[in-house]
């Protein structure tokens, strides 16, 4: 009962499914709260599993609580505190259920990493998640290559994914049909190009994996050696998944990843550091290609008018990818109006005022894309730093014993400047429980 290893297998594939299944869903007829009901499977069976964890046979497992732990549970509590607190007190006007989706959104890292400390696997356990994982991503990567170029932009209109994201969640997006603009790159003319997005239907959610499973090969090949009849193939699929994202800033932090491991594993050093070199270059050089490479479509006549209008109100580029993988001027532009905002009102808004939940509410988005300055702008200086804190100590825990897991949450860690990690559910279900289960078991 203290291994409920089942879970993370299901966290695994299921988050990795959970969009593609819940548009279908949305498209045979089921919506509203009863969807709402479905799609809350990944938190009901987190809590299944807190409780199998922590009061196996009747007995409550028991630990010396460490600096990691005092600094996740502090960052939760504030959270709380700022759920608590009345939105007219700090100048925030989340409405009550922004206030639920926000506490639900920065509490999950630390519900998560409680579950994976309760855990007890074994070496042969986690060997078998790990085999889970590249095959999910593997499946991932080769849907999302044959969905670009097999399956029409058309048919992704007409799917029931415009009505998940915009009826469903309340995101509302305009410019691809209800789509998310990401959905293509657009190059600034009316023949945008196809990008994988996969069963995450989000070509950053679907990088984001492919970056942990690529880390994951990585020490599957310096540790256990397999064939490479076998580690060659399933390692160049990963890694044409990833760069038909077109997401570089994951290019850039599966090479911080794989810096981070030849930083802890100087034995193999030279050959990852080469690695990393080859990934920057091959990232480069296929960003400067890709417009020859994938496969383009079509933007209808309404979305056409509709991006003119945009572009011509906001003063917007044509050719941004839109507000999933926007500019790296755009990127700047935002961390840098998050900090000026946390400057300016260090004692936060209140929960449900930033990012995401802002916009799904219909209210002012105080600050965006950046993990950090959403958490600053909601709970403070003192929730952003309790937040950096402990994600700073808990590397440092997970560095010491197990590379590629410490790499993943460096390449994550690296994407929250410039995107909001905590609100990619795979990562948040798949890395935190496996850092939890890594501090308390750093000698396997």
């Amino acid at each position: 009962m203290r291994r409920p290893v089942w879970l993370l297998h299901v966290f695994v594939i299921g988050l990795a499914l959970h969009n593609l299944v819940a548009a279908e869903l949305y498209a045979a007829g089921i919506r509203g709260a009863a969807l709402d009901a479905v799609s809350a499977w990944k938190e009901l069976l987190l809590l299944v599993g807190l409780a199998l964890v922590w009061q196996a046979k009747g007995r409550p497992l028991r630990f010396a609580p460490a600096p990691v732990d005092l600094l996740a549970l502090g960052y939760g509590a504030v959270v709380v505190l700022y759920g608590l607190v009345p939105q007219h007190w700090l100048g925030g006007s989340a409405t009550h259920r922004g206030v639920v989706l926000a506490a639900r959104h920065d509490l999950l890292p630390v519900g998560a990493y409680f579950f994976g400390r309760g855990l007890d696997l074994t070496v042969a356990e986690a060997r078998r998640l790990g085999a889970t994982l590249l095959a999910a991503a593997a499946a991932v990567a080769a849907f999302g290559l044959v969905d670009i170029y097999a399956i029409p932009l058309s048919w992704w209109r007409s799917s029931g994914a415009p009505c998940w994201f915009g009826e469903q969640l309340g995101f509302s997006y305009k410019g691809l049909s209800g789509l998310p603009e990401n959905f293509v790159y657009n190059t600034g003319n009316e023949q945008p190009l196809r990008r994988v997005v996969s069963t995450f239907l989000s070509p950053l959610a679907t990088s984001y994996m492919l970056v942990c499973a690529l880390l994951l090969a990585t020490t599957w090949r310096l540790r256990l050696r397999p064939r490479l009849v076998l580690w060659l193939p399933l390692t160049t699929l990963l890694l044409a998944g990833l760069l038909w994202t077109h997401s570089r800033s994951s290019y850039i932090a599966l090479a911080l990843g794989l810096v981070a491991f030849a930083w802890v594993r100087p034995q193999w050093r030279i050959g990852l550091l080469g690695a990393a070199a080859g990934v920057v270059a091959i990232g480069f050089a296929f960003a400067q290609a890709y417009p020859h490479l994938a496969p383009s479509t079509r933007f209808t006549q309404g979305e056409i008018e509709w991006q003119r209008g945009h572009a011509h109100i906001t003063g917007a580029g044509a050719a941004q990818d839109g507000a999933g993988d926007a500019s790296t001027q755009s990127h700047w532009n935002s961390l840098r109006g998050g900090v000026e905002t946390i400057v300016h009102h260090p004692w936060g808004f209140g929960l449900g005022n930033a990012g995401s939940t802002a916009a799904r509410t219909d209210v002012k988005v105080e600050a965006g894309e950046s993990t950090y300055t959403e958490i600053g702008a909601e709970t403070g200086v003192i929730g952003a730093f309790l937040f950096a804190a402990w994600s700073l100590v808990l590397l440092r825990r997970v560095l010491r014993c197990t590379a590629w897991l410490g790499a993943a949450l460096i390449a994550v860690f690296a994407l929250g400047l410039q995107t909001d990690i905590i609100g990619a559910p795979w990562l948040v279900y798949v890395l935190w429980p496996l850092a939890g289960w890594r501090v308390s078991h750093p000698d396997l």
